[in-house]
């Protein structure tokens, strides 16, 4: 006889933020900086964190998580860890955001490099990459700058 482990997959909220955002949807990189800003604090982080916002088919917010905290210039970031969390939300699309504790919000070679993968991973899932917002002294949108 062999004995086969049942498991089951459940998703815990942690916590609840209210946002305003005017028509309740994210329209842009300035609604994801917004939303960044108020959810994982990112300004006063002494580490890079690595975080994502998952969105419905109408953009309308869904869950935020932080996937990743390293150290002072790097996190890691793997595409299971983030799609994990994307898929057990349903969601349509999800949006990409992380600190920059120098201050300075563009993008690194590291950067660039994760942000390809993830969409690629995304593509094959199903699942849109929205923007990947670097938070500093002041954001840098991946969309703005046509990376995305």
């Amino acid at each position: 006889m062999v004995q086969i482990k049942k498991f089951r997959l459940e998703l815990v909220k942690e916590s609840n933020s209210r946002y305003d955002l005017d028509d309740k949807k994210v329209s842009g990189p300035a609604d994801l900086h917004e939303i960044g800003k108020l959810l994982f604090n990112f300004e006063s982080q002494a580490e890079e964190v690595f975080a994502i916002v998952t969105l419905d088919a109408k953009n309308n917010v869904t869950g935020a998580f932080e996937v990743s905290r390293g150290a002072l210039n790097g996190s890691i970031v793997h595409p299971r860890e983030v799609f994990k969390r994307a898929i057990l939300q349903n969601a349509s699309s999800i949006a990409l955001m992380h600190n920059h504790p120098s201050g300075d919000p563009k993008p690194s070679g590291e950067d660039l490099q994760i942000t390809k993968r993830l969409e690629e991973a995304g593509k094959i899932l199903g699942i849109n990459i929205l923007d990947h917002i670097i938070f500093g002294d002041y954001f840098f949108s991946f969309k703005e700058e046509g990376l995305i």
